[in-house]
């Protein structure tokens, strides 16, 4: 076991939660679904987030197995984020959160 599974909740929902539940990380990993992506370009498709913020989220899902980064030695330098095969196993629970707003959304607008 190691020093990552000794510190996960017990509940696996919670465990989810722990790994995606930041507002930040469901929307890179819904902008990584598609595709690898340069750093500025999920800033840009992400909003408001800050650079700093948005470097942390990505650290901490790379560190979590979720993301893939790949630093290319040119000037200046191309980092791209991609999805691992972990990360890309999320897509049902994105899936379905979409499937929710949508329906949700349909519901309090009356449409």
């Amino acid at each position: 076991m190691n020093e990552k599974t000794k510190e996960l909740p017990a509940c696996p929902v919670e465990t989810t939660l722990t790994l995606i539940g930041d507002k930040w990380k469901v929307l890179i990993l819904r902008d990584l679904m598609s595709g690898t992506k340069r750093f500025g370009e999920l800033k840009k498709s992400i909003g408001t987030v800050s650079q700093k913020v948005l470097t942390a989220q990505l650290r901490d899902m790379e560190a979590n197995g979720l993301v893939h980064r790949d630093v290319y030695a040119e000037v200046p330098p191309r980092v791209e984020y991609s999805l691992t095969e972990l990360g890309q196993s999320l897509k049902p629970i994105l899936d379905a959160m979409w499937n929710w707003g949508e329906d949700y959304k349909n519901s309090v607008t009356g449409n």
